[in-house]
């Protein structure tokens, strides 16, 4: 098993754009070709747009895009900068008079951080689009999705810390696996691997630790205004061979990769999505793919921490 680069999959271009004074951002995949895709969907919070259509029971067999973004609900309007990219380009289902592109989103609260009056649109879905035709486009860290990402907000922002998008893909023989994920958690952050704490909520010398759970714990009065920044969005990505239904199956595997780094984690003020995507024909079995889709998910969750930077007061990692 070896370690690619999350653009190393066939029918598959990834564009990040961010407008960093408001701190706000997009990151798009597209698939030209269409793929098959499926959705987990788990507490409180999500803002989506075309969810539907990756139910079991909907009629399209596949997609051509997805978009991971801030702005909560507000930035819904940035898939329709990627529908327009998408039509330019005559991608979409084929409805006669046009091709309709099907684009699913999912959106973080990044409002308290940087602008807040300034949410991604229509535009900003449509650059992101154009950059994903630039080759290295696409970074780890405070980018994209991610650029007003944070995490560790039990007690408020003023004691959590910055993240970021991260990716990571492996290849096994000829099958391909990989995650991509705005990391925006109500919850601490800990190495999978270890079981230490990497990043989240910060004692009040904002230099060290204090456990998100514990405090809980200890406040005796019931959390009020949870609502400070949250949601975990991300893609699994796979070029082996599934239809929508058991891509819904992976995607739910997939997110033990979140229940592995976040703690706590699907909360009612987190909107957790993740997207599964197959991009390929080769034949791999569901149950290893969805078990490996949640190891990479847990290493991209390490990896968006890792290569985030310090940004609108919250410091990260790098500079603790």
């Amino acid at each position: 098993m070896k370690e690619i680069k999350i653009t190393d999959f066939g029918n598959l271009e990834i564009g990040n754009v961010q407008d960093i004074q408001a701190g706000t951002g997009c990151t798009v995949l597209i698939f030209k070709k269409g793929a098959a895709a499926g959705l987990d969907v788990r507490r409180g919070g999500p803002a989506s747009e075309e969810s539907e259509l990756l139910k079991p029971m909907a009629a399209a067999s596949e997609i051509h895009a997805i978009l991971l973004s801030g702005g909560s609900a507000f930035g819904l309007e940035a898939s329709a900068g990627v529908r327009e990219y998408l039509e330019e380009k005559n991608v979409g289902f084929d409805v006669g008079v046009t091709k309709v592109p099907l684009v699913c989103q999912s959106c973080l609260f990044d409002l308290m951080v940087g602008d807040g009056e300034i949410r991604p649109d229509k535009k900003m879905g449509y650059q992101a689009c154009k950059n994903a035709e630039e080759p290295g486009n696409y970074k780890d860290g405070n980018y994209g999705a991610g650029i007003g990402a944070t995490v560790g907000k039990v007690n408020g922002l003023e004691y959590c810390m910055k993240s970021g998008i991260g990716s990571f893909a492996i290849q096994n023989g000829e099958l391909k696996i990989g995650a991509i994920v705005a990391v925006n958690a109500f919850g601490d952050i800990y190495d999978y691997k270890t079981g230490r704490k990497v990043a989240g909520l910060l004692d009040k010398d904002r230099k060290s630790f204090l456990n998100a759970e514990e405090e809980m714990l200890n406040k005796t009065k019931i959390m009020r205004n949870k609502f400070v920044g949250n949601t975990t969005i991300g893609v699994v990505l796979t070029n082996a061979k599934f239809e929508k239904t058991k891509l819904c199956k992976i995607a739910g595997m997939a997110r033990d990769g979140y229940a592995r780094a976040i703690r706590p984690v699907h909360t009612s003020v987190d909107g957790d999505s993740v997207y599964a995507v197959s991009l390929g024909e080769i034949q791999a079995d569901i149950d290893l793919v969805g078990a490996l889709g949640a190891n990479v998910m847990a290493e991209a969750i390490l990896r968006a921490e890792k290569n985030a930077k310090s940004a609108y007061g919250h410091p990260a990692i790098k500079e603790l």
